[in-house]
């Protein structure tokens, strides 16, 4: 977790949430020629006879503006350097703001998709980051609401200006708030698409009763309570189905890491898989279960298991440049045994930069290209350095059989190094009891300890307890003992 920003990052920072505000702020004036269709007054005019609400909503944006990247500034310093994430959030409030006026122009103020937002925001943030920024929409989107688009006051002689009333101003501020952290938690324990249809009928039930609770003293007929239940379902649904539409377009465009995106890649129809299953089997299978012991360890420590699974299924895919000179793709033939100890290193060394290298010309995630070149860190390569040391008469620098770094700087990156070595360690173990896995275990996490290859990640020592068990458990789990099968040979005759 950064901790310090460069003044190059806090001026970066700085301009590029200037130049989103801006951006904000022409979304907003096209919203006010949206609401003028219909009404015999130009935008300038409007401007000039509206002036003073025009400075509040930009004076109110602003300030909402300057309230996130304070937060940021002291919660989440990563979004100030990530200058794509800032485009992301705006870019993102531009489009549910926009999507609201049109609709509420159209179709009916209560039947806006209020609870698009946050939902987006619950996938593309942490929960805490994804409450707060939903609390800057649900205050921006009031503030426009009354002074810019409100049905209670007019332009001109007597024509209203807007079409939002004062009540559903306050249901819409109580439904965003309330209902998007509703569907911010709720989302976040949905790994399925159709979980997220059926969050749509979930968010209907608090929807209706906010907007039945303050709309019913101005809707006191029965007719005006069906139409709050059909304009709440709308809002519902919408929300829902704009949030599929628009979900899988911030994904590719900003490379998202959501549930659903990390299960695409790591499906056996991503590219790099398929070709990972096809031309390096051994390498694969040691992928999966190294993917399945990094879930578990992640999801025991608190960190996100789905992100976990996927960095574990691409953390080897440099093997593919050459897999035949990798033990688990190799047969009877060493191809090793015909190259000096340096070549040899060369070799197994460049899988973890060949595998950052590919993963970035496939398109994939950063966060990919950081776990395969660390991976193994700056460790030694054993085999090969004590081969050379039988081959020569004198010491040898480790460094020239070592891997090139850099070590972990990340918790998940930390779990699969773990999770990599104790995986391939425990297949060469002749009598696999959890007493014997345990011992390879922690010797190799005390190993890595000894070389400093956590000093970069933060892990705690209670964490690589936790992770260390949770090794040992679902490895003696699928390297279990078998009853060996009779040898007997029966004949169908029998």
């Amino acid at each position: 977790m950064k901790t310090k920003l460069t003044k190059k990052e806090i001026c970066l920072s700085m301009v590029t949430t200037l130049c989103s505000l801006i951006v904000l702020l022409a979304v907003m004036l096209l919203m006010i020629v949206i609401n003028l269709v219909h009404i015999d007054v130009g935008l300038k005019d409007f401007i000039v006879m509206k002036y003073k609400n025009v400075i509040s909503v930009a004076v109110g944006a602003t300030l909402l503006t300057a309230i996130y990247y304070v937060y940021n500034y002291f919660e989440n310093k990563m979004v100030l350097t990530q200058y794509t994430k800032i485009i992301e959030t705006y870019l993102l409030l531009c489009v549910a703001l926009l999507l609201c006026n049109v609709i509420g122009k159209f179709l009916n103020a209560t039947a806006r998709p209020l609870l698009f937002f946050p939902l987006m925001a619950a996938m593309m943030f942490q929960r805490k980051a994804a409450i707060f920024t939903n609390t800057v929409y649900v205050l921006l989107l009031f503030i426009f609401n009354r002074f810019l688009n409100s049905a209670d006051a007019t332009v001109g002689p007597s024509e209203a200006f807007g079409f939002v009333p004062m009540v559903e101003s306050f249901s819409s501020l109580l439904t965003c708030f309330c209902c998007g952290i509703i569907g911010i938690v709720v989302l976040k324990h949905i790994k399925t698409r159709i979980g997220c249809v059926m969050l749509a009928f979930v968010l209907f039930i608090p929807v209706t009763v906010i907007n039945l609770v303050v709309q019913l003293p101005e809707s006191v007929n029965l007719s005006g309570v069906l139409n709050i239940l059909l304009y709440c379902g709308l809002d519902c649904v919408l929300s829902v189905l704009a949030f599929m539409f628009f979900l899988p377009v911030f994904e590719i465009t900003f490379s998202e890491l959501t549930p659903f995106r990390l299960r695409e890649l790591t499906s056996n129809h991503a590219k790099l898989i398929a070709k990972l299953k096809l031309q390096a089997p051994g390498t694969y299978n040691h992928s999966v279960v190294v993917a399945q012991l990094a879930e578990m360890c992640a999801s025991a420590i608190g960190e996100d298991s789905e992100l976990a699974r996927a960095a574990a299924f691409y953390h080897d895919i440099g093997k593919l440049k050459n897999p035949e000179y990798f033990a688990e793709n190799q047969t009877e033939y060493n191809f090793h045994s015909e190259l000096t100890p340096e070549l040899s290193v060369d070799i197994i060394r460049s899988h973890a930069r060949e595998g950052a290298k590919l993963i970035k010309k496939y398109g994939l995630p950063e966060f990919f290209a950081d776990v395969a070149v660390q991976h193994h860190g700056t460790l030694p390569i054993k085999y090969f350095y004590a081969k050379a040391l039988n081959m020569s008469d004198g010491e040898l620098n480790l460094a020239t059989y070592s891997y090139s770094g850099p070590t972990p700087t990340s918790k998940i990156a930390a779990i699969i190094m773990i999770a990599d070595a104790s995986e391939a360690a425990t297949r060469s173990l002749p009598d696999r009891s959890p007493a014997n896995v345990e011992a390879l275990v922690r010797s190799l996490i005390e190993e890595r300890l000894d070389l400093e290859q956590f000093d970069d990640c933060n892990i705690t020592m209670r964490e690589l307890s936790v992770i260390k068990s949770t090794i040992v458990n679902q490895l003696t789990g699928v390297y279990h003992s078998r009853v060996a099968y009779p040898k007997l040979t029966i004949s169908k005759n029998k």
